[in-house]
């Protein structure tokens, strides 16, 4: 029996999600396949997810090809009308066992149903996959998925559905699971991660989950929260960035971008001085702490003076790691309604954008040098810090180890211990 080849694009989630379904098909015996778990993101992540089924295809002539994820999801008649295309799954059916039980080789080819995507909003629940992680140093845990928010230059919700959470004795179970098989750090991954629990009874918090799980599995070293919307931040998530030092200190924040205006039009619920402000209070609350961001270059409308707010906003929130989208429309979003802005100018505070991204990591990474930090090995010579920077090391460590290290110096993208 050949394994199925996989190939993810895209989020962590997805990644994670990935991870569910190989085993999932291993379990149901599906062999000779080869699956491609989609982003839809921009425009350019579904041009690329038809490049890579075409390759695939190519280097397999013999399997069929299984499309899914949120490109699927979104747009499936794009992927059903590929001749390289065998079979097109949605979001939801991708993560139920039965799907791929019905998947089974070499019954696929004489299916008569090429497309299996159902309406991804009438979903209620999110199952808690328990899977083992990603090799032997960290591993991912879904505890929410989809979003009810509609920014207007965003597709996801209707890839990923409504907002729906997984009740916290599941995702705590869980992570007892994974400490036990040796992990030692955590993190907790979700599409809109800040509105967990609001689908739950008692409405509780994303800090509440947080601190249940400090409290309930005191073995687990590293606890890390993935991209949240600051805004939605709560009092307990905050106490918990104070007072836990398991917690560790780097979040990664959806913020788009630095003027009022075009947030507005962007349809997101902080403004500008917002996400000053949160940077500012969790650095009070943590002086160690370090912020990502994902920001948008070239959104409709946006002007020079526009455009010098966000790149401005990665000195005033005292950003570290940057995520540049240049802006791509997507179809039957408002935003590809809007006035765009022409390509050679998205381009450039693109490239703008990243190039304060790359001072501003230097700058990080400057600040490092002569310390001693505790690193999670992710390889025999690579591990990261409780920031979440990387670190090149001298000698061959044991995966998925903690220790500490002193920082000798960086090479501009990472630390050298």
């Amino acid at each position: 029996m050949t394994a199925p080849v996989f190939s993810t694009m895209g989020c962590r989630l997805n990644a994670y999600e990935t991870e569910a379904m190989r085993e999932m098909a291993e379990a149901a015996g599906l062999s000779g396949a080869v699956v491609v778990n989609t982003c839809a993101v921009t425009a350019e992540a579904v041009r690329k997810a038809r490049q890579e089924i075409r390759r695939l295809a190519r280097e397999n002539p013999d399997a069929p090809v299984i499309v899914t994820g949120c490109a699927a999801q979104t747009e499936p008649e794009t992927f059903a009308a590929m001749p390289e295309v065998a079979r097109v799954i949605g979001n939801h059916e991708k993560m139920q066992p039965q799907t791929w039980a019905d998947l089974r080789a070499p019954d696929l080819i004489g299916q008569t149903e090429k497309v299996r995507v159902d309406d991804i909003m009438s979903v209620r629940e999110t199952a808690g996959h328990l899977i083992d992680g990603f090799g032997r140093h960290r591993a991912y845990v879904q505890v929410q998925n989809g979003c009810d928010h509609r920014c207007t230059f965003c597709i996801i919700p209707f890839g990923r559905g409504n907002s729906r959470s997984v009740p916290a004795g599941v995702v705590v179970e869980q992570i007892k699971r994974l400490v036990g098989r040796g992990f030692n750090e955590v993190v907790l991954t979700g599409v809109d991660l800040t509105s967990w629990g609001a689908d739950l009874p008692g409405t509780p918090r994303l800090g509440d989950l947080v601190m249940r799980i400090l409290r309930l599995v005191p073995d687990l070293p590293r606890l890390r929260i993935s991209s949240i919307d600051s805004i939605e931040a709560d009092e307990n998530l905050m106490g918990a960035i104070a007072t836990e030092p398991r917690l560790m200190p780097h979040l990664h924040l959806s913020l788009q971008a630095g003027d009022d205006m075009i947030l507005k039009r962007m349809k997101r619920r902080h403004r500008r001085d917002d996400a000053i402000r949160f940077c500012e209070d969790a650095r009070r609350l943590r002086p160690d702490i370090v912020f990502g961001a994902d920001i948008i270059a070239g959104f409709p409308t946006e002007t020079d003076a526009m455009f010098d707010n966000s790149l401005k906003l990665v000195d005033d929130c005292g950003l570290t790691f940057l995520h540049v989208f240049p802006f791509s429309p997507r179809t039957g979003t408002p935003a590809a309604r809007m006035p765009a802005v022409k390509g050679p100018v998205i381009r450039d505070r693109a490239a703008r954008l990243r190039a304060a991204g790359e001072v501003a990591l230097r700058r990080h990474l400057d600040m490092q040098v002569g310390r001693t930090h505790r690193v999670l090995t992710e390889g025999p010579r690579l591990g990261r810090t409780e920031q979440f920077a990387e670190v090149s090391l001298g000698t061959n460590r044991p995966e998925g180890a903690v220790m500490d290290l002193r920082i000798t110096g960086h090479d501009g993208t990472r630390l050298i211990a």
